[in-house]
Parts: C-alpha cells; structure tokens; sequence
C-alpha cells in the first residue's frame, strides 16, 4: 500500500463510519433528550433548532479513531514507513507525536463531553464552569507539552528561517513551554468559537484538513497524512448531518475533539506557527469576539459588531448560513493555500 492510497483509504472509512453512525447516533440522542438549548443571547431565529440533537461529534470521534488506527495500522503490516526516509525535518520520534496528538484530541473531547452532559442533563445552561473546563483542558495541554519535552520533539521549523532547536538553554526552554500552551489552548478554543451556525466548524475545518494532507505530500510523513485524511473523513461524513438544516450538532464534544486534532497536526508538520494563516478563520472568530468584548467594557457598552464570534455578525446582517459557511470556508480556504505555499518555498531556501 502507498502512502496516496493509504490517505485515500483513511478518508473514505472515516467518512463511511461518521455518515452511516447519523443513523445509529441521532436517534439515540433524541431518545436521550439530549437536545440543544437555545441561549437567549443568540440569534432569535436560532430558537427553532431547540431541541435538536447534541453532542453529534460522537460520530466523527468514533470514525476518526476507528479510521486512523485500521489504516495506520494496515500501512504498517504491508510494509509502509509511516515516517518519511527523505525528510530532513522528520526523526524516528514523530510516532510519538501521532499516539501524542490524538490522546489530546480524546481528552479535549472528554472535557467538551462534560460540557455539554452538564449542559443538556442537569439543565445547567453554562455547562462546566469557566475554571473547571479551563482546568480540564490546560491538564490536556500541559500533558501534551510534556509529551513534546520528553520525547524531544522541541524543534519547529520556521519558513525562510529554518529549523529552530528550543533546548539549547532554559530560555529558549521558557519560550517552547509558553508559546506550546499559548498555542494549544488558543487554538482549541478558536475551534470552538466556530461551531456558532450549522455547518461552519466541519466545513472551515475540512480545508485545514486538505491543506494537512499536501504538507504531508511536501514532508513526506505518511502518518500525518492519514491523520489528516481521518479528519477529512470525519467531518465531511458528519456535514451529511449538520448542514443546513442541522439534523444534529457536534457540541463541545466534537468542537474541541476537532480544535485537538488540528492542532496536534500543526505540530505533527514541525510548525504550529502555520496554523495562523492555515486557520485564518478560527483566528479572526477569536479575535472577533476578543474586540467585540474589549471594545465594550472601554466604551461602557458600545459595539464593533452587532454580535459577536464574527460569524453571528453576518447573520444579524441579513446572511443566510449556507452562504457564511461557502464564504468563510472560501476565505480558510486560501489562507491553506498561502500556509502551504509558506511551507513549501519557505524549504526551498
């Protein structure tokens, strides 16, 4: 089996599995009563998806991890190298990365899982306290660095510059730490914000996806490549049930299981750096929503946006949300194009 092949592979059974699991799940859930509620401070319009199914990432969770290790696990036995033999950036250590990223993603999704089980089932509106859930996922994150330290996966790589070693000195140590928990928190979280409106996460989310599976191709890491075709997988499957209208929606489950995955694949590429222009989307809902607040406590009530993460902002504007999910994803779209271009001529040198 080739490594296109094996990419292949891993997207289709990670879409299969999530797709057919809409039949399974949903009427699970909606047995469950495990249906969304709808805050006062959104849009008015979102009141009629009261009641819909939540917590619907389960499905693309199970097909990503069921898809990554069956494919993974085939490539391996019919003699495929999941590390590249002609990267320069690439070590025997990388396998850790792979194992390391998506117990990250899992743990992510467990704490989004309390979120929302707390949300739907004791009626508890804001879920997981800010200070629980910021507990919960900083455990995650700091588990995840340690991962990095311990293993020696400290060197990024930076287009046009090179690659850069954080161990030579407890500054440069300092540095690796901070921008690793900066990076992995935010990022998560960015993903979250973007799961506002049917369809917006899985579609923005299947561009970085694409653009993971080209570095791959440039890097020459198998095993990122069916990471990232399991995620392709996954969210396209789970897109059958989430467009609009949504027949389920992913919750915290799912958001942060995706805001894991993307992020563990930016450093599985050697440059988490890259996931600014490669989630250009997820940076502006972020910072969005950071103006939107800041603005409003200076002002004493004024506002840059009628509401905030951005995406809410078009809808107040009269946008339908097929027609924000086509555009941001468009918009994502080629920041994956400008990220990939940075990888790529950003190595030439």
């Amino acid at each position: 089996m080739n490594s296109t092949v094996a990419i292949i592979i891993s997207m289709v059974i990670a879409f299969g599995i999530t797709a057919a699991l809409g039949f399974i799940i949903i009427p699970w859930l909606r047995k469950l009563k495990f249906g969304q509620t709808i805050l006062e401070i959104g849009p008015s319009w979102h009141k009629s998806k009261q009641g819909t199914p939540n917590m619907g990432g389960l499905m693309f969770i199970i097909g990503i991890i069921i898809s990554f290790a069956v494919t993974a696990l085939t490539f391996h036995l019919t003699g495929g190298n999941l590390l590249s033999d002609y990267s320069e950036i690439l070590t025997g250590r990388e396998n850790v990365l792979l194992v390391a990223g998506l117990v990250l993603a899992l743990g992510f999704g467990v704490v989004g899982f309390f979120d929302d089980y707390i949300k739907i089932k004791l009626k508890r509106n804001e879920g997981l306290s800010a200070k629980q859930k910021t507990l919960g996922q900083l455990i995650m994150t700091l588990g995840f660095v340690l991962t990095l330290w311990i293993s020696h996966n400290t060197s990024w790589y930076i287009p046009f510059i090179g690659t850069v070693n954080f161990e030579k000195n407890i500054f440069t140590a300092i540095v690796f730490w901070v921008l690793s928990i900066f990076i992995i928190y935010g990022c998560v979280n960015s993903v979250n914000l973007t799961d506002g409106i049917d369809g917006l996460c899985s579609s923005v989310t299947s561009t970085v996806a694409v653009a993971f599976i080209v570095l791959c191709v440039i890097q020459g890491f198998v095993g990122m490549g069916i990471f990232a075709g399991a995620l392709l997988g996954g969210v396209l499957g789970f897109l059958c049930w989430n467009w609009n209208p949504a027949k389920t929606f992913m919750g915290d489950t799912g958001s942060l299981f995706l805001g894991g995955m993307v992020v563990a694949l930016g450093f599985l590429c050697k440059c988490p750096l890259i996931l600014l222009p490669i989630g250009i989307v997820y940076v502006c809902e972020t910072m969005s929503d950071i103006i939107q607040i800041g603005y409003f406590k200076i002002t004493h009530g004024k506002r840059v946006f009628k509401m905030a993460p951005i995406h809410h902002h078009f809808e107040m504007c009269g946008w339908k949300e097929k027609k924000i999910c086509v555009v941001f994803s468009l918009v994502n779209a080629i920041g994956c194009v400008i990220g990939v271009l940075l990888m790529y001529f950003g190595q030439k040198q």
